[in-house]
């Protein structure tokens, strides 16, 4: 049998070597290790008989678990690609879709004109069109008349100088119902670098972000290098609406932290895209003492940290040397060296701009700083509507003395009613 043994030995290896060069590594690596097994009964029998070459056959069990180790990497690059595929699929069938919307609502412009026809033919149109793509969405009456209208505000399919087919067909029926024409590529830009949702766009414009977005002062420009300055400056926003937490507008410090805190998702989008939540409270210790930063962020795409400060009052200049101070010490002991410097955001009920300016001058960490409102404004045409607190307070008095003191009619009547049982 031990004369057997080296045939068996040769065919494993002509087998796996087989599978090997057709790039089938699991099976190969089985006929291999069979290989070696006969090789090394044979070699107990008579050990210089061929060790060449169950050495060979140690080198290509060798060479296939390597291969078999590079696996996994390359599934994890298989995958990237798949999605990367899938990705650039949806948006070419996106861009297709309102290209197709876009045409429609030119043809029905047209037609409208050239035949004068009303409303009605977009009824009938869109009854057409289910009965002839009833697996299709996208075809009713109101839909139809957002494309006419769609075709109407961007003859070339652009918001702006922004193409409309990067942007999801909702999306863009928000931005063209819902803001005014000189606003809408801004949101039109915004929405695509930050990936928003339908949702986060409809509550940006609802919260005016683009006259608060990048308003708020700073002195990023002076102390951080020109990309990063920009990009910090348009993190900011003034004021910040913190109208979700439910608290009066003489809310302290610590009940704002904690209310934050609760609704850590909405603070996330107010505050907006790249901010990771790190700590509240956050202990540092300096020469022995004991300092607590309110909030710490990490911002993903400015690659620093973030130190977020509230203050329930007005601004004042000694904020920001305390604030100055926490920046300080997480650039020593907490920053990675491949980190930028850290952003320091005061955020007080008010503040004065000028005062603030002069304040952030001579400071070397970069800070900005910004308002941020408990409740939200009411509109100008419900404010005069509304009663004030005083008229309420009034009416409310009013209201009081009335029920104390018995009405004339009522004392009259219960007179009137004693007598006459006396009579009776």
């Amino acid at each position: 049998m031990a004369e057997l043994k080296p045939d068996f030995a040769e065919a494993y290896y002509n087998i796996g070597f087989f599978h090997s060069e057709n790039g089938d590594d699991d099976e190969a690596l089985k006929f291999y290790q069979k290989a070696i097994e006969c090789w090394e009964k044979v070699i107990e029998l008579e050990p210089s008989y061929e060790e060449e070459f169950f050495y060979l056959t140690q080198m290509q069990v060798k060479k296939s678990e390597k291969s078999d180790a590079n696996y996994p990497a390359w599934l994890e690059s298989l995958k990237k690609q798949i999605q990367v595929a899938r990705v650039r699929a949806a948006l070419a069938i996106n861009a297709e879709l309102i290209n197709l919307y876009h045409k429609i609502g030119l043809d029905i412009i047209k037609r409208q004109q050239m035949h004068r026809w009303g409303d009605k033919i977009i009824q009938r149109l869109a009854a057409d069109l289910k009965n002839a793509f009833p697996d299709m969405k996208g075809f009713s009456e109101r839909n139809l008349k957002y494309m006419r209208y769609f075709a109407e505000q961007c003859p070339s399919s652009q918001i702006g100088q922004q193409p409309a087919a990067q942007l999801p067909w909702f999306h863009i029926v928000t931005i063209l119902t819902k803001t005014k024409q000189a606003d809408r590529e801004w949101y039109a830009v915004r929405t695509i670098e930050q990936g928003w949702s339908r949702l986060t766009l409809e509550q940006n414009i609802k919260n005016r972000l683009h006259k608060r977005q990048g308003t708020a002062v700073s002195n990023f420009a002076k102390r951080l290098p020109a990309p990063q300055s920009e990009l910090a400056q348009e993190t900011l926003k003034d004021p910040y609406l913190f109208d979700f937490l439910g608290l009066a507008d003489d809310a302290h410090e610590r009940e704002i932290e904690n209310a934050l805190i609760r609704h850590i998702s909405k603070f996330l989008l107010e505050l907006g895209v790249g901010f990771a939540f790190v700590g509240r409270q956050y202990r540092l210790e300096v020469a022995g003492e004991e300092f607590f930063i309110d909030l710490l962020f990490y911002h993903t795409r400015l690659k620093c940290y973030v130190v977020i400060e509230l203050k329930a009052s007005a601004f004042k200049p000694a904020y920001t040397g305390q604030l100055n101070f926490y920046l300080s010490a997480i650039d020593a002991q907490i920053k990675a060296p491949d980190d930028r410097p850290t952003i320091g955001i005061l955020l007080c009920k008010s503040r004065n701009k000028i005062v603030a300016e002069y304040a952030l001058r001579n400071v070397h960490s970069p800070i900005g700083v910004a308002e941020y409102k408990l409740m939200a404004s009411l509109p100008k045409e419900l404010k005069t509507e509304l009663p004030s607190i005083k008229e309420i307070e009034n009416r409310l008095a009013e209201t009081y003395t009335r029920k104390k003191s018995p009405a004339p009619n009522t004392a009259k009547s219960s007179e009137h009613s004693k007598t006459s049982r006396r009579k009776m």
